[in-house]
């Protein structure tokens, strides 16, 4: 059977290019970065020349990247240790539409007298610098506002609400887990005080991320165990990982420009297939044209205006071999719909009918066609048993 994965925005399958950079750190180069010996010092090197590499293509000092496990370490990393510090100040502020990563950690720190504020976004899932700027006060001591949402493709400003945090004296964080290598930006450019990154969704390695954390910032560690990092990050160097980190995003960022052309143009041709070929009626969730071209929330529903059911149609899709996704949660035997839709306004029923298709460098047209041909069987299967 045919398989198309349609899936990115949740991992993206290993580039070649990266794990021929990153074999002779799996198999000969095995050693510890702490330790001593020549292979341990062999290690070590490569791992500060990917630092220097990342910190160039970012625009950071290489003294600001610190290496983790993936973008949900970096979030509670950060969260955590500027809060740690953060003395009376008891107040977060950010958004509904935000990864689990960050409103989990954001919720866990209530129990320590943290007060979470969220920004409200507009119904396309923006989160604009008046937004945040509108709840900012005296007793804020982080804001954390994603670049990117993994589920709508919304870019958020976030070099202006960086500047609003810095004329209220705030710290600022950024999950750019879906945008770094994805879209142009350079930190020193958007002013962030921290940014997250995650290997796995650049084409490069699983369990592997960064964070950046402007020099100067108040935070303190929060993963103890070593003197890895600068005493900033306990642990083993994931040093195979690392290189294919730097690789990946190196990839990335020399070829942005044509990935986008790529994925602008599978976009336009999907589109054109359901506008002129879909037997249903279908609703655009969240981003449009504005949004990153490789994420695409979408609804369907009948001409009656009876919609589908999301899980239903993603598992008929994946009989078909079409890997799609959706961000529907199953909590007590309940399916709720997903917390970034209902965030920008969705009623229930269009919230828990919509799938995610995240588009891939692989992905062809006849990716597209093919879906699109599968789609109409599989949409005609499921309401005539309705």
């Amino acid at each position: 059977m045919k398989t198309i994965y349609f899936d990115h925005a949740a991992t993206t399958p290993l580039d070649d290019r990266v794990l021929e950079e990153m074999l002779p750190y799996l198999k000969e180069n095995y050693g510890n970065a702490n330790s001593p010996h020549h292979l341990g010092q062999k290690s070590k090197v490569i791992v500060e020349d990917s630092r220097e590499k990342i910190a160039e293509l970012i625009g950071a000092e290489p003294s600001e990247i610190v290496f983790t496990s993936g973008g949900t370490e970096s979030d509670n990393a950060v969260i955590k240790g500027a809060l740690a510090i953060s003395g009376d100040k008891k107040e977060v502020v950010t958004s509904e539409l935000e990864h689990h990563a960050v409103l989990h950690t954001v919720e866990l720190a209530k129990m320590n007298g943290v007060k979470p504020v969220f920004a409200e976004s507009m119904n396309c899932g923006t989160i604009t610098a008046e937004a945040v700027e509108k709840v900012i006060t005296d007793n804020t001591a982080l804001v954390t506002i994603m670049h990117v949402n993994n589920e709508i493709g919304t870019i958020n400003p976030i070099a202006e609400i960086a500047e609003v945090c810095k004329e209220n004296n705030v710290l600022f964080h950024s999950d750019t887990v879906q945008s770094l290598g994805k879209i142009p930006f350079n930190v020193k450019d958007i002013g962030v005080d921290f940014l997250s990154g995650s290997g796995h969704k650049i084409y490069g390695p699983n369990g592997v991320g960064i964070m950046y954390i402007k020099n100067g910032s108040r935070w303190i560690p929060w993963m103890q165990g070593g003197s890895q990092e600068r005493k900033r990050r306990g642990g083993t160097l994931n040093v195979p990982g690392i290189v294919g980190f730097a690789k990946a995003l190196e990839l990335s960022i020399s070829e942005m420009d044509e990935h986008k052309k790529h994925f602008q143009k599978l976009r336009k041709l999907l589109f054109e297939k359901l506008d002129n070929s879909l037997e249903f009626e279908y609703t655009v969730n969240g981003a449009d044209e504005k949004g990153v071209p490789h994420i695409i929330n979408l609804s369907f529903h009948d001409k009656e205006g009876k919609y589908v059911d999301g899980e239903m149609l993603l598992l008929n899709l994946d009989i078909e071999g079409i890997c799609v996704s959706n961000g529907s949660a199953c909590t007590s035997g309940a399916v709720e719909p997903s917390h970034v839709l209902s965030g920008i306004g969705l009623e229930d029923e269009l919230a828990k009918s919509s799938i995610r298709l995240s588009l891939g460098t692989q992905n062809s047209e006849e990716d597209i066609l093919y879906f699109a041909d599968k789609l109409n069987h599989v949409l005609q299967r499921m309401f005539a048993v309705a």
